[in-house]
């Protein structure tokens, strides 16, 4: 490993938390909602972001798998610590039989250029669309610590979105002033001003670290209604997407050598069973992660070492307070954050020309927009592509 292969600058930490706008609505909410440790949590992130910006010499995005944390949220109920423990566990297992296997190679091939663009352009949708749903929330802050905060009849979201949006456009390119940190910095400045931090305990220190041994019902519980679901969009968004938005990024040559289907499978494998086994949140890559890291700045796995020891240090330091700290970035930050991830994922789509490819994309992109399952859309996609193809339709 050599250390020119890292940076560690202005860019590069404005990037790393390019993905915020994913990464801490779902984290926050599984911790608030399902009762998961903010110290398990956030070390895990951290401790991933760090091995795989070490490995990967690339700002590698991570993120919780979005099915399993959606259906946690909805269902907290039935989504106990213990089933998203077993998660965890079943979803590593799985992964790594995928890349040991080989099999991760044979299944990439269903997913032809217009496939993944359509997942990627579809996903571009859905985080433009989250984004502006966070822009217009009443509420400041995720964690509901103000009533509607408003100047008049104007929301204060939407008042710092539009602010933030100019500064990302006049700041997209500035080194002096990255536009993430800008925006990030002034948000929890203003969310300090609406009292974020009022009824804050100022106890220092790491929550519980548990170790978690799933009953045989949590597996079952944890497969048919978390694993079955998460899987296609893992292979399709956070395997296949990731290796292709990488090399769409970074190029093909030694830069992104490692940043391959069973390379990302492994990581994830790898990383998701100490998760489990803790009850820390499963966890991913993602095209739209990494598309946020690069939209704001990052270029090298030094904005994963950076992003990584933030993590760390506010896992086992601020692990009692870390919640407040993390929640004083108002909605309409992380929708802004989101937007412009968005914005960048959907806009790889440009190299698709052909009217029939073209077709599958949209198809996709609009399956995925309408229903948010990225499963279904494709699904749809492979056989109206293969429609086309069998019975050479021409559009």
């Amino acid at each position: 490993m050599r250390f020119k292969d890292f940076k560690f600058n202005l860019s590069e930490l404005a990037g790393s938390i390019g993905d915020f706008g994913t990464l801490i609505p779902l984290s926050i909410a599984l911790i608030t909602i399902n009762g998961l440790g903010f110290t398990p949590v956030f070390l895990m992130v951290g401790l991933f972001y760090l091995l795989a910006g070490l490995y990967f010499k690339l700002p590698i995005p991570v993120q919780p798998l979005k099915v399993v944390a959606a259906i946690a949220i909805a269902s907290p109920d039935k989504v106990t610590p213990e089933v998203l423990s077993a998660t965890g566990i079943l979803f590593g297992v799985f992964l790594l039989v995928l890349a040991l296997t080989g099999a991760i190679d044979w299944v990439s091939k269903l997913f032809t250029k217009p496939i993944v663009r359509g997942i990627q352009l579809g996903l571009g949708f859905v985080l433009i669309t989250k984004g502006i749903s966070f822009i217009k929330e009443k509420d400041l802050f995720i964690e509901d610590l103000t009533n509607e905060a408003a100047i008049g009849s104007v929301p204060v979201n939407l008042i710092i979105a539009i602010i933030a949006i100019v500064l990302v456009l006049l700041l997209l390119n500035s080194k002096r002033f990255p536009a993430a940190l800008v925006i990030v910095g002034a948000g929890v400045i203003v969310g300090a001003a609406y009292g974020a931090f009022e009824d804050t305990k100022w106890d220092f220190g790491p929550t519980d670290i548990d170790l978690f041994t799933p009953e045989l019902s949590d597996y079952w519980i944890a497969l048919y209604l978390l694993v079955i679901p998460q899987i296609p969009l893992t292979i399709g968004n956070a395997i296949i997407g990731t290796t292709d938005t990488a090399r769409n990024l970074f190029g093909t040559d030694n830069v992104t050598r490692r940043a391959t289907n069973r390379g990302f499978c492994t990581s994830m494998g790898l990383a998701n069973i100490p998760v489990g086994f803790l009850a820390g949140m499963p966890m991913c890559h993602g095209a739209g992660g990494l598309a946020a890291h690069y939209r704001f700045g990052a270029r090298t796995g030094g904005a994963n070492i950076m992003i990584g020891l933030f993590f760390v240090i506010i896992a086992l330091a601020f692990g009692i307070v870390g919640i407040s700290i993390l929640s004083s970035i108002p909605y309409a930050v992380l929708g802004v954050l989101l937007l412009f991830a968005g914005i960048e994922l959907a806009l790889l789509v440009r190299d698709v020309t052909e009217k029939e490819d073209l077709f599958v994309v949209f198809l996709i992109a609009g399956i995925g927009l309408a229903t948010t399952n990225m499963g279904i859309a494709f699904g749809a996609g492979i056989i109206v592509a293969q429609l086309i193809r069998w019975a050479n339709i021409r559009i």
